[in-house]
């Protein structure tokens, strides 16, 4: 009779090892997959900020050049040119057309 007994436990002994090891397989599964998972989002968030840093220096270059650009509308040069082109021109001016057939 013990034997009987000795041999039902090996077996639910050898059940419940079993158990244990398909549920720490299928745990290291699922921390492979979401590593994998964790790993692809890390990369398309360095890509993503890296493009950003991008952006940041074209737009520092932009404020740079817009910064420059309203300090010289603020210019005498700059309202000259502007007048010129619109037809204006100073009082003791005179102005050269060419010859028209």
């Amino acid at each position: 009779m013990k034997k009987k007994t000795a041999n039902k436990f090996k077996q639910s002994n050898k059940l419940g090892m079993f158990s244990v090891l398909i549920i720490v397989v299928s745990i290291c599964g699922v921390l492979l997959y979401q590593m994998k998972d964790l790993n692809a989002k890390d990369k398309e968030l360095e890509k993503t900020q890296s493009e950003l840093k991008q952006q940041l220096e074209d737009e520092k270059e932009r404020s740079e050049y817009l910064e420059e650009q309203r300090i010289y509308v603020q210019t005498k040069k700059y309202v000259e040119e502007v007048a010129k082109k619109l037809g204006y021109v100073y009082p003791d001016e005179i102005i050269f057309k060419p010859y028209e057939d």
